[in-house]
């Protein structure tokens, strides 16, 4: 495991697997979440307490998942950043976090969209819908930490410590509905027991994340690769001012 986080410490071999990612990473986001869409939106049967109201599902529940699992990289990527001082870990987190802010929005508006027509009302105070939004602000806290300091190694190490600390929210979100009584329902695709749903709901469900984690990597291939090119040609304009 080290010596494979070693061997991708160099941008140069980074950006190579990021550019054999890429396509093939873009063409099953493309193929997951159409085919999700349509077969979600079109084909699942309604719901008999929730009717059409339930096809919301389809892209609030992924985007969910989404939400946690890119928080989980970045801490991930954040930690070796630290330990390791990997040079392309923290770039993948700083890459990581306004593709996770942007699932964590959609999460929470749909949430929203969804919550109105079945609890009467846009938001309460869930402990599901509060944690959610929590994420959603250490996101941003993450993202500001990046922009408030000069020198990127500073910046990386603030966030990396940032992410890191705000790690502990995410089994709180996942075990939020099992530990307090809260309007959200509680899990019904990764449970002890195995999936609580149909298979004509659940594997649309599981396109939809498919295709949303194959869109992440294929962004954070091209985000990172930006971010490689904005350091070289930061280092390159310091070289010519020496």
């Amino acid at each position: 495991m080290t010596n494979m986080l070693h061997r991708f410490a160099n941008p140069t071999r980074f950006l190579k697997l990021a550019d054999a990612i890429r396509p093939w990473a873009f063409a099953v986001a493309l193929l997951g979440i159409g085919v999700g869409l349509v077969w979600g939106l079109l084909f699942s049967p309604p719901d008999y307490q929730q009717g059409n109201t339930v096809r919301i599902m389809y892209v609030h529940v992924p985007s969910a998942w989404m939400a946690m699992f890119i928080y989980g990289c970045m801490a991930v990527a954040s930690a070796t950043a630290l330990i390791w001082k990997h040079p392309v870990a923290d770039l993948v987190a700083k890459a990581s976090a306004p593709v996770g802010a942007g699932f964590t929005a959609l999460c929470l508006v749909t949430g929203s969209l969804w919550g109105q027509p079945m609890w009467g009302t846009w938001w309460v105070w869930d402990a599901r819908l509060t944690s959610v939004l929590i994420l959603f602000f250490l996101y941003l806290g993450y993202i500001a930490l990046w922009q408030a300091f000069d020198d990127p190694a500073k910046a990386g190490r603030a966030a990396a410590i940032l992410a890191l600390v705000g790690a502990v929210n995410i089994p709180i979100i996942k075990f939020s509905v099992d530990w307090w009584n809260t309007l959200h329902q509680p899990a019904s695709v990764v449970t002890m027991a195995g999936p609580k749903i149909a298979a004509s709901i659940l594997w649309p469900l599981l396109l939809m994340a498919l295709g949303f984690t194959a869109y992440y990597i294929a962004l954070l291939c091209v985000r990172v690769k930006a971010e490689i090119m904005a350091r070289r040609a930061r280092q390159l304009r310091l070289l010519a001012n020496t």
